[in-house]
């Protein structure tokens, strides 16, 4: 009887490559105390199929082993930021020049409200298509994340501005028309740099670069990446957290190609 060939998914997982880049950035390495982690990169790969497919946590394949301790670990090191210092770690080589800011809504499944406080402090808020969250994202001039911000999807764009432009220092910030505002152009000249932000109809005109505004095209073709990941595209955690470790953990490949 011959056996049949098992294909393994390897869209849904790490590169060796793209492993070697992170490897050191993980729990249980060799030189931290404590029980040595050897199955990192298998459960790093069995959180990226999740977060590719879209799928329940017990529909995990076994070869990432039981969904039950997958998820507890998924958990856990989402609780003491791992996947932050991560992606933190990335974007030390990140572009200066540019530095693009904008926001999409994603549907809320109806599970991200359930449970203990309902929708209160959990980044969710009713838009025009109904319950949904907010993503503010910053990126560089190569069009890759930098800053994620939550909101609920009812929120203004530019109440999260600020908060996306703190500690950076580029030469330009692009932005679409919904933000042009004085004080927030005002807060970028501050920080010496050029605001590429075209002006709307009811404010006074105001010049800005229109060939490099052209650029702006790489912020929205990065959340065309993002959403490639389905627990991105349409949110199923309750905690905003947990959300926000799965933003993170689908930009790494982006840092790592």
């Amino acid at each position: 009887m011959s056996k049949i060939k098992q294909s393994r998914p390897s869209r849904y997982e790490l590169t060796h490559t793209q492993w070697e880049r992170i490897e050191d950035q993980l729990p249980g390495k060799a030189s931290d105390p404590g029980r040595t982690a050897a199955d990192n990169r298998n459960f790093v790969n069995g959180v990226l199929w999740v977060l590719r497919s879209g799928a329940r946590w017990s529909d995990l394949p076994p070869r990432y082993g039981a969904y039950k301790s997958v998820h507890k670990r998924f958990t856990r090191w989402t609780a003491k930021g791992i996947w932050e210092q991560v992606f933190q770690s990335l974007i030390k080589d990140r572009s200066n020049e540019y530095l693009m800011i904008d926001s999409s809504i994603v549907r809320a499944h109806a599970q991200a409200a359930t449970g203990k406080g309902g929708r209160r402090n959990s980044a969710l808020g009713r838009s025009r298509g109904g319950l949904s969250t907010k993503i503010h994202l910053a990126v560089d001039g190569q069009g890759r994340p930098v800053r994620f911000l939550l909101t609920g999807g009812e929120r203004n764009d530019i109440t999260q501005a600020p908060a996306l432009l703190a500690g950076f220092k580029p030469k330009y910030v692009l932005a679409d028309k919904g933000y042009d505002s004085r004080d927030l152009v005002a807060l970028i000249q501050s920080k010496g740099a050029e605001p590429v932000i075209p002006p709307r109809r009811c404010q006074q005109p105001r010049p800005y670069d229109k060939a490099c505004y052209r650029l702006r095209n790489r912020i929205e073709r990065c959340f065309a990446r993002l959403k490639q990941f389905r627990r991105v595209a349409m949110r199923f955690d309750r905690k905003p957290r947990h959300f926000l470790a799965f933003l993170y953990l689908a930009s790494i490949p982006m840092w790592l190609d």
